[in-house]
């Protein structure tokens, strides 16, 4: 049977916590709060008018884009900010001044973290042994999981998460948060390889997950060297994921941006690959609003996500 579209688009909204806020945005830019530091950093679809201007002038961090692709650097109003400590919820994270415009991880994400914290949380207690065993735990597959936030996130609500990413570096920036955050005992696998290869290996080795995370660049390079591209590499990537869905799985979340993409088409692939699971697919945008009761809020990724 195939699953039901879900008719309508949904938008995920991420608004203030105690380590980040969306302060002011406009003019093609917005100011951020992340710990005790002000961020100013572009946003082009941001076409309206700042509320503050000499707030954005104050900011502790400027970012300076030298290209279209998102490189850049980054000019301090005193010393250099490296590294600096946050945390949502039970999860502790190092957040770093990286030269693509953003912070080591995407906050507009937490509205996926809540979504699935709570999704892990009620497979935990619906299991027979009530979710007190590390055998009944939900085997979750983070594909391209970068720092680990969303890893971490799901190990936080009693999952056992097979965390994959092709960058070395951002491997072990993820084993470092875990440490942060107290959880180098969880059941966490970490993996440095392409993303293709390990699903495809997977399925050929038969082995099932209970939810899969897939947050793919819109490009990039394997730890060998492979290419990655969105829109020629997902389709299959995305069929081998659903062919990774035990029979009673919970969730397939698809997270991406890109400027030709949309929640919509998300959504159609989506039911492609789960075209016999049944279910419902979920679609539409993640957004960052901006803090206050008339706070502006900012499209930033597309979703489409299959639910059980």
């Amino acid at each position: 049977m195939p699953p039901r579209l879900n008719p309508s688009p949904e938008t995920l909204v991420t608004r203030a916590w105690a380590d980040y806020a969306l302060l002011d945005s406009g003019g093609g830019r917005k100011l951020e709060r992340y710990g005790p530091h002000t961020v100013v950093r572009p946003e082009p679809q941001c076409f309206w008018s700042p509320r503050d201007l000499a707030a954005f002038d104050a900011a502790d961090a400027v970012f300076d884009p030298t290209d279209e692709d998102e490189t850049g650097r980054w000019r301090f109003a005193g010393n250099p900010i490296n590294t600096f400590p946050l945390a949502w919820r039970d999860v502790r994270f190092t957040s770093r001044f990286t030269p693509f415009r953003h912070l080591a991880f995407f906050p507009e994400q937490a509205a996926n973290w809540d979504w699935l914290d709570g999704r892990i949380r009620r497979l935990r207690s619906s299991s027979p042994k009530g979710g007190s065993a590390t055998e009944d735990a939900p085997k979750i597959l983070n594909l391209f999981g970068y720092t680990g936030v969303a890893s971490l996130a799901c190990a936080a609500a009693g999952a056992e998460v097979t965390h994959v990413d092709a960058s070395k570096k951002s491997v072990a920036w993820a084993r470092e948060n875990a440490e942060l955050s107290g959880m180098t005992d969880r059941p966490i696998r970490w993996i440095v390889e392409d993303a293709r290869k390990y699903a495809a290996r997977e399925v050929r080795r038969g082995v099932k997950y209970d939810g899969i995370i897939l947050d793919p660049p819109k490009y990039g390079r394997g730890p060998t060297g492979e290419v990655w591209r969105l829109f020629e590499d997902l389709p299959g990537l995305l069929k081998d994921c659903a062919a990774l869905l035990s029979d009673d799985a919970s969730f397939l979340l698809l997270n991406a941006y890109a400027a030709r993409i949309s929640g919509l088409s998300l959504s159609h692939l989506m039911a492609e690959a789960t075209q016999d699971r049944g279910g419902v697919i979920d679609w539409g945008e993640l957004a960052l609003a901006e803090d206050g009761p008339d706070g502006r809020a900012i499209g930033l990724s597309f979703f489409a996500r299959w639910s059980a």
